[in-house]
């Protein structure tokens, strides 16, 4: 039987909001272009980036005196502050809409699988309209400080998350039963199969997740930020080597390019999974 159920995944920095992490770092004082340089230098030396920016913030911590040092309540009040891109927050509630308009008993499911840090994404005001997020994760001491890396989102790991998301290996289970992942699913059984699933990013640690749900009919969109020039030619990349469906400018206010995208994308897949239906009961 088919699962009527859609899921929209997004990548969070650059994507529904600003660089939060970049934001942290500047309200911290640190000087944000030679962090990111520095960045570089360790991904030359054989570093993932990811994990290198991370060691970066735990390094930075511990050189700090007390009452200086990153904290996960600072984290999380840095998440608070996030503003997100024009319209995020009313996006929800409209495609929740449309797609009861189309066909009530499809369920629209939200999901976030970033390479940010977790402890501020979950603290954002529009974090409670998604399922499950995953991001990266620092593990804390007594004082409340970070002292080591948890939990890494990078590249291709974000697309074990759709895999989870496909199996439906979400919320506590997800934490607890890591290695339920590989557990072989059929097709028909799963859900929220890939077709189902429309994806939503900015970078090249997307690209694995554009990858998968394009090769499994599901729709991959693209997004860049108008006011950061220097990233437009990765943008039109994306377009030349097909890695999305669409690339739309991050706004996603009513009746903007984005909010289109979304919404055509979102229509196309609720007609077809209540043909499923109709053609399962048939």
């Amino acid at each position: 039987m088919t699962q009527q159920i859609c899921a929209i995944v997004f990548d969070f920095d650059e994507t529904l909001a600003p660089d939060s992490t970049s934001g942290f770092l500047a309200g911290l004082g640190i000087d944000v272009p030679a962090f990111w340089n520095q960045n570089k230098v360790l991904v030359k030396q054989g570093w993932d980036p990811i994990p290198a920016y991370l060691q970066q913030m735990l390094q930075e911590s511990r050189r700090r005196e007390s009452g200086k040092r990153i904290t996960a309540k600072k984290l999380a009040a840095w998440g608070a502050k996030v503003r997100t891109y024009p319209g995020a927050a009313s996006l929800f509630g409209r495609l929740r809409k449309l797609a009861h308009a189309i066909n009530p008993a499809i369920t629209l499911e939200f999901y976030i699988v970033s390479s940010g840090i977790g402890e501020v994404i979950r603290a954002t005001k529009i974090a409670a309209e998604f399922k499950d997020i995953w991001a990266c994760d620092f593990s804390y001491n007594k004082a409340g400080e970070i002292d080591a890396l948890k939990n890494i989102v990078s590249f291709t790991d974000k697309t074990r998350f759709l895999f989870q998301i496909a199996k439906g290996i979400i919320g506590p289970r997800a934490r607890t039963e890591p290695f339920a992942v590989n557990e072989k699913v059929p097709a028909e059984k799963l859900r929220v199969p890939f077709d189902q699933m429309i994806v939503v990013g900015d970078g090249y640690t997307d690209i694995p997740c554009f990858s998968l749900v394009q090769k499994n009919h599901g729709i991959a969109i693209g997004v860049y930020d108008r006011a950061s020039r220097d990233r437009w030619g990765k943008a039109w990349g994306f377009i030349e080597n097909r890695r999305v469906t669409h690339m739309v400018a991050a706004d996603y206010r009513k009746n903007s390019g984005l909010d289109d995208a979304l919404s055509m994308a979102l229509e196309r897949m609720a007609r077809t999974i209540t043909l499923k239906s109709m053609t399962y009961r048939g």
